[in-house]
């Protein structure tokens, strides 16, 4: 018997295959859990339906991570930290105060957790960070550590 499952099921496939299962186990365990529906014209139907409005989705999250990568790729974001008298910062630029940073330099809205750091920031100067804005889009931003001014 097909099947459209609607969840992962161990041994059987993920969620959305079509998959041709035992009639027994389809009619007495998938079906009656919610894991499975019958493979019918108009379930096929609606299936495909939603596989192409994910793959639309997918592709406008991909061309607005390209547009922001093309927006960023030349930028250098300002950061302003407190400096003691060695030229030390007090404690590191964190990801947050770079995501504000572009906000407010570029209007650019950028999750904080998006922001890779190589290592800590604790020093003044130019650093480079990575942007994940989608899993194939990875682009180099470089962040002017400066000191900030009393």
């Amino acid at each position: 018997m097909k099947v459209i499952l609607l969840q992962d099921v161990a041994k059987v496939g993920k969620k959305d295959d079509v998959v041709n299962a035992k009639t027994g186990y389809a009619r007495n365990f998938l079906i009656p859990n919610g894991l499975a529906v019958e493979a019918s014209k108009k379930s096929l139907k609606e299936l495909a339906e939603r596989q192409e409005a994910q793959a639309e989705e997918a592709a406008y999250e991909l061309a607005q991570a390209k547009a922001i990568a093309e927006q960023l790729k030349d930028a250098k974001v300002q950061v302003y930290t407190k400096v003691g008298s060695g030229g030390k910062t007090f404690g590191a630029v964190t990801n947050k105060e770079i995501a504000e940073a572009l906000q407010q330099q570029y209007g650019v809205d950028i999750d904080r957790r998006k922001i890779i750091l190589p290592e800590r920031i604790k020093d003044l100067g130019v650093a480079e960070v990575t942007l994940k804005l989608h899993p194939q889009v990875h682009p180099t931003l470089r962040v002017q550590v400066s000191a900030e001014e009393n």
